[in-house]
């Protein structure tokens, strides 16, 4: 059986359970069980590899110990051991011993983890299904990784949990042209799970580690933080799953919420990539750790000041922001002329409509800028569509092949159609307003009548939908409060 067939008979399994609802909870599910069998597996590697080696976790709470037995413990039992056990006791590993980091991380991952499960023998099944992969097994991680990448993609479609992916085309690009390097701190203060992390892995690994000690200094600069727990969890998972022994960079914490004026020198980095949340709100009292000027409530504004505070003088940075801060006003202009003295922002990429679909039609870009200089001039390219579309989806996504033409034109910048430069001086003129458009993009008019009519269908179809699913769970929650 492959392994995409093992996890959707793994996804299936978990639909049958009455606790189980939607895929944000199987995913859920699905990671904290993911994260102890991919750790039992390298603990296994490790020992294999060192004699003295001895797991954080308790040989009894080992997934070695409980679940990989195809007969072993079930039903009623299992259900009481897992609730009752391994998740009270892991709540409160003691980070102590030679293990004291990797144990910190089991205990934070499980901090806000929670077993959905309610039919312990549907949970044996699951845990048996699990069973079959091995993460020590090259070709069995190498599958894993892209199978990983497709159960995030499938948060897209659970609510503002899509908000946890952006799609592996615009990271690697990102990365691609900001090119971390060995010895360079990276940091995504809004990490997900871990997308960004697992691009810069890869990309320094392939360009510039040729030893163990090269290995060991990427480890040590590989930074993360994320608020919400699910995605934490995942991300944590997913450092693991890519080789990053002791992931304990990767914090479950608010980057918001830390005053400005509390980094020092050691805070900042050399490298940010990110896809801050946008169209979110902080929570009352946030703003306050921002200088008065730049106070609102718009977490990916919030974040762009972040990142000027977080780099270091000619530190790298490119970051992810819809069309709305890039004409706002206000606080919005405050935010982007503070850029544009502080950093050059020598590049904006505009994307088309639907490259975060369905969790987002609006039009996005990618801002890269370096931090110790003020910006002269800015260029823009215009991400046109690939040939047949007229836009993104789910069985469409963007393809890393698109930006080849933006990487042609990278190191040997001039005008083109696709692409064009504006002056500080005629920003400035503007108020600020980056929302500038292509000036040799062809108005071609409103569209094709039946396209457009079959694209309204399908927006309707999608409204009735969510409409039906809340009245569903609006049901259920009256009829919940009636008993």
């Amino acid at each position: 059986m492959s392994l995409s067939t093992t996890i959707k008979t793994i996804q299936d399994i978990m639909r049958k359970d009455a606790g189980v609802d939607g895929d944000a909870q199987r995913v859920s599910q699905l990671g904290w069980m993911l994260f102890l069998k991919v750790l039992d597996d390298r603990d296994a590697e490790k020992e294999l590899l060192d004699d003295d080696y001895k797991s954080p976790i308790p040989q009894r709470l080992r997934w070695r110990t409980w679940a990989n037995n195809p007969e072993g413990i079930t039903g009623d039992a299992l259900l009481d051991f897992v609730n009752n056990d391994v998740f009270k006791a892991l709540k409160e590993l003691p980070a102590t011993g030679k293990q004291a980091k990797l144990a910190a991380v089991v205990r934070d991952v499980f901090e806000d983890a929670y077993n959905y499960m309610k039919s312990g023998h549907l949970m044996r099944q699951v845990i048996n299904k699990l069973n079959e992969i091995n993460f020590n097994r090259a070709t069995d991680r190498h599958q894993f990784n892209d199978i990983y990448e497709q159960i995030l993609a499938d948060l897209q479609g659970a609510g503002n949990a899509g908000e946890y992916y952006t799609p592996r085309a615009v990271t690697q690009f990102i990365v691609d042209m900001v090119d971390p390097k060995l010895g360079e701190t990276v940091l995504d203060p809004a990490c997900g799970t871990g997308g960004f992390l697992v691009c810069a892995i890869e990309h320094v690994r392939k360009q510039y580690v040729k030893s163990a000690a090269q290995e060991a200094r990427l480890q040590e600069s590989i930074r993360g933080i994320e608020k919400k727990p699910m995605p934490h969890l995942l991300c944590t998972t997913n450092m693991i799953l890519h080789e990053i022994e002791v992931p304990s960079n990767i914090r479950h914490d608010n980057a918001l919420v830390r005053p400005l004026r509390d980094y020092g020198p050691k805070d900042r980095v050399d490298v940010i990539v990110t896809n801050p949340p946008f169209g979110g709100m902080e929570e009352d009292g946030v703003e306050n750790s921002f200088p008065q000027t730049f106070r609102t409530r718009e977490t990916a504004d919030l974040f762009l000041v972040l990142l000027m505070t977080l780099l270091k003088p000619g530190g790298r940075a490119a970051l992810v922001l819809p069309d709305g801060t890039l004409f706002g006003e206000g606080v919005k202009t405050r935010i982007k002329e503070k850029l544009l003295e502080e950093c050059n922002l020598h590049t904006i990429v505009r994307l088309p409509k639907g490259v975060f679909s369905p969790y987002t039609g609006i039009k996005t870009n990618l801002l890269f800028f370096e931090r110790g200089t003020p910006t002269k001039t800015v260029w823009y390219y215009d991400h046109p569509y690939p040939p047949g579309y007229k836009s993104y989806s789910k069985t469409k996504p963007m393809r890393i092949d698109e930006f080849a033409p933006e990487k042609k034109w990278w190191g040997k910048r001039k005008e083109t159609d696709q692409a064009w430069k504006v002056s500080i001086e005629d920003i400035k003129a503007r108020s600020y307003n980056l929302d500038i458009k292509n000036p040799r993009a062809v108005d071609d008019g409103p569209g094709d009548p039946d396209e457009l009519l079959k694209q309204y269908r399908e927006a309707a179809a999608e409204v009735d939908k969510v409409r039906e699913k809340l009245r569903e769970e609006l049901a259920k929650a009256l009829g919940a409060s009636a008993r």
